[in-house]
Formats: C-alpha cells, sequence, structure tokens
C-alpha cells in the first residue's frame, strides 16, 4: 500500500508502507539522509486520551531504557501530533521485518536464511525481552512482523509497549514468552525445515519458554549449538538476506531531503528543543520540566500556550550604549570562564567519566515443571544494570534455611543485564515446595528494595 509523499516533523516519507495492529508503518528518510520509519497510529486510537496518554508513558519508559544502555530495540526519536494524526518516528528503518524474510522467495537452494540465522533470532529476541522483563517492562505484541532484522543482520525489536498502551493492559511477562515460542516454532517450520535437529531443539526451546521461562528457554538453545551446522551461528546470513530484500527501500538520490515545513500544527511530547522561527511555531513537551498542572490530555488537546521574550522599548533605546560599557568587561570574563572551563574539564579527565553501576530491577525464575526425584533445581535471576561495570553484592535465600547465601559479582560494562544462579539439590521421598528469594545488597538505589522470589515444586516419588 502506498500513501502520498509528505513530511512529517522534518521527516520525508518515501511512500512505502504497511499495516500493522497500532496502525500504518511508513518507510522514511530523517533529515540527514538516513533511513527512518513512521508510524501513523490508526485514528480509533489517536482519539482517546487515555490511550494518548498510556503511550506518552510507554515511549518515554523505552527511552529512559535506551539511553541506559539497552540495545535490541528500534530506538524512538518523536512522538508527534500533526493536525489530527498521531505519529511516532523513528531513528532506524523498520523493514524488512522477519515477516519480510519469511516470505521473500528462496533464490537458489541452500541460498537463504537457515537454522543458524533462526537460533540468531531467536537468541537476540530472547536477550532483549529478558533485559525488558528485569526492567519491570514488557513488549507485549511480539509477532515475526516486529521482529526487524537491521543492515549488520541484527534483531530489533519494534512496537514495544505500543499494544498493551493502546489497548490498555498491563505488561504481561507470560504473554511475550507464548509469542517467542510461537516465533521458535515458526523459524523451525520453515528455516529449519531441512534440519531436524536443529528443528527439534527450537521446539524444546519453545516448550521451555511456556513451561520453565525465557530465561532457560535461552539456555537451551546455548546447551543445543552443537545440533546447528558448524559456523552458521552467525548474523552474516541475515546481513546478506536484508541486502537481497525488496522491502530495504532506497533513499532518494540527487537533492537531499530537505525538512519541508509540515502543513497545520505539529506538536511534539517527547521534547522540547525543536528549531524555532520568527513566526509562532507551537512546540510543547510532555516529560522532565513540565509544569506539574499540564497533562498529556492537555497537550493533545490543546497546543495553543506560547511563550515569548519582549524587550520594553525604553530597555532596547539603551541597549547600545550599555553593550558599549560592557565591552571590555565581557572580553576579560570570557577569558576566565574559558580557562575555568578547561581546568574543570583536565580534571573531569584525570579522575575518570565512567558511570557507577546501578542497578533498576531484577527477575528471578524458577522451573514451572514439577520436579522428580532426586532433583537440581536451577532458580536464574537477572539484574537489570545501566550498562556501567563494576561489582555488586546479593544474596539467595532458601526456603529450607535460615542463613542467607552471599555471594559478590564482576559485572562487565556495554551490558543491561548480569545474570546469576542458585543451584539448589533436594534427595529423598515425600513432596516438597521450595521458594528461593534473590536480594540485591550493594548498590543499592535510594530508599528502594531489589529483590524478587521464584516458587517450584518437588515430589517422590
Amino acid at each position: 500500500m502506498d500513501i502520498e509523499r509528505g513530511t512529517v516533523a522534518g521527516f520525508l516519507l518515501t511512500g512505502e508502507s504497511r499495516t500493522g495492529e497500532p496502525g500504518t508503518w511508513s518507510s522514511a528518510t530523517a533529515p540527514g539522509g538516513r533511513r527512518a520509519g513512521a508510524l501513523r497510529l490508526d485514528p480509533r486510537f489517536a482519539a482517546d486520551p487515555a490511550a494518548r496518554e498510556r503511550l506518552v508513558a510507554a515511549v518515554l519508559a523505552e527511552r529512559e531504557l535506551i539511553q541506559a544502555g539497552l540495545t535490541g530495540l528500534v530506538p524512538v526519536t518523536d512522538l508527534v501530533s500533526a493536525g489530527r494524526e498521531i505519529w511516532l518516528l523513528t531513528t532506524e528503518p523498520v523493514s524488512p521485518t522477519l515477516t519480510d524474510l519469511l516470505t521473500a522467495p528462496s533464490g537458489l537452494p541452500g541460498s537463504g536464511p537457515g537454522a543458524g540465522e533462526a537460533a540468531v533470532v531467536l537468541l537476540e529476541t530472547a536477550r532483549t525481552l529478558l533485559a525488558l522483563h528485569a526492567s519491570g517492562l514488557a513488549h507485549g505484541a511480539l509477532r515475526p512482523d516486529t521482529v526487524v532484522i537491521a543492515a549488520d543482520g541484527s534483531a530489533l525489536l519494534a512496537e514495544r509497549g505500543l499494544a498493551d498502551a493502546l489497548h490498555g493492559r498491563s505488561a504481561d511477562r507470560g504473554r511475550d514468552a507464548a509469542a517467542w515460542a510461537a516465533l521458535a516454532r515458526g523459524l523451525a517450520a520453515n528455516w529449519a525445515a531441512a534440519d531436524p535437529g536443529a528443528a527439534a531443539l527450537f521446539e524444546r526451546a519453545a516448550a521451555t519458554a511456556v513451561t520453565e521461562g525465557l530465561g532457560r528457554a535461552r539456555d537451551v538453545l546455548l546447551a543445543g549449538q552443537d545440533t546447528l551446522p558448524a559456523g552458521s551461528l552467525t548474523r552474516n546470513g541475515l546481513a546478506q538476506a536484508v541486502r537481497r530484500s525488496p522491502a530495504v527501500g532506497v533513499a532518494p538520490v540527487g537533492v537531499p531531503p530537505v525538512a519541508v515545513p509540515d502543513e497545520g500544527e505539529v506538536v511534539t511530547l517527547l521534547r522540547a528543543d525543536m528549531p524555532t522561527s520568527g513566526q509562532e511555531d507551537v512546540v510543547m513537551r510532555f516529560g522532565p520540566g513540565v509544569p506539574p498542572e499540564t497533562t498529556a490530555a492537555q497537550i493533545w488537546r490543546a497546543g495553543r500556550d506560547q511563550q515569548r521574550t519582549e524587550l520594553p522599548s525604553d530597555r532596547l533605546r539603551t541597549l547600545g550604549t550599555a553593550a558599549r560599557r560592557r565591552r571590555r568587561r565581557t572580553a576579560l570574563a570570557t577569558v576566565v570562564l574559558a580557562l575555568m572551563v578547561v581546568g574543570a574539564l583536565a580534571v573531569w579527565l584525570l579522575r575518570g567519566s565512567a558511570t557507577p553501576l546501578a542497578i533498576s530491577g531484577v527477575e528471578v525464575s524458577a522451573p514451572k515443571k514439577q520436579q522428580t526425584c532426586d532433583a537440581t533445581v536451577r532458580v536464574t535471576g537477572i539484574f537489570a544494570t545501566n550498562g556501567s561495570g563494576g561489582e555488586i553484592r546479593y544474596e539467595w535465600r532458601r526456603s529450607d534455611r535460615k542463613t542467607p547465601i552471599q555471594q559478590t559479582d564482576t559485572v562487565s560494562s556495554g551490558t543491561t543485564s548480569h545474570e546469576v544462579t542458585l543451584e539448589w539439590t533436594i534427595k529423598g521421598e515425600g513432596s516438597f515446595r521450595g521458594t528461593a528469594t534473590l536480594r540485591l545488597l550493594s548498590p543499592l538505589p535510594e530508599g528502594k528494595k531489589v529483590q524478587d522470589k521464584a516458587t517450584f515444586t518437588y515430589k517422590c516419588p
């Protein structure tokens, strides 16, 4: 389906589009000429103030995670209202999706993605979902058409939280796990159809995701790497498939795209740094710095308040004289200020610019399937971090013991999650219900407790 070319907040729509659950996605070109994406929300959602307010909150929560170092999501650059239309703009293209690659002509035998590429997609999507869950969020609409394959072959998730926000649903990790299981089974039936061993591995991982959680399902995939063709667990095949995909649009050539002013009023809810002109452009912001009495609903409905700075005419008449008297003092002050900035920068560089490690949440999971005689239960905890490296201290508490198990781990920088495990061995006959509680000791967020727990059952015989 093609739509008429136009611009939205400086993004040039290229005419390529597809319909999704929240609305219509269009390929676009950002002001700098980079491929991007634009989602025009379904008018039903655009007309609902409560849905719009939930949408704003979902986008802001996602942006905070990305700024903290989370990867694996298609980044949202802005959320704007243009007339009666609501647009979500992304800094990365939203095609090709996994659906595009699954439905593309196969070409020569063996030339398309196979079991190795399917495993890469499953591992990367599971990693992103686990990081979201550890932060208290969920995706809510994982499907092949919301998995975007980037130019380097990496798997990025689009539409994070949009469906839940628009329909008023709470975040549901179980829904994500079930959707990931369906994705695994779909890839097993397509890209792994010629490899029975890999297809069986994906089926085991899918079943594990539903019964024991995503963390355990990912472990099943990693443990079964030997089942996959040697050297196939790379992004190379996916990157080649992206280059061949007809869904990859080409940015206009010749004259670089120019940000033409949009027709009508454009209101942004995510930032207040839009370029201004001498005219009365209306740019409003939702987020930090907005007066408390301003709500998202008021922003979307009104967008009329304008701020001006006017100089009284008598002050204008004296500006020239005052400026001449201060010119010499200003030059000296500028030199002093420059020296102060250089000195502060030198001190900052000498002390190091690394951000201290911070933990924002934790998720604990245990097998949902009942354990049988003489079992060793593996309980997994995933801490959500800000991407910095450092040391963490934590403790496990088992429901059958009074003394906690305290441990210390070193967290590497560059990742937004850190996994820890507890091996719990049970022997003998009888029934038992065990609960493992994971609690962070340091570094703790100020005034906040970071802990979670999971329960399993045991029966023998």
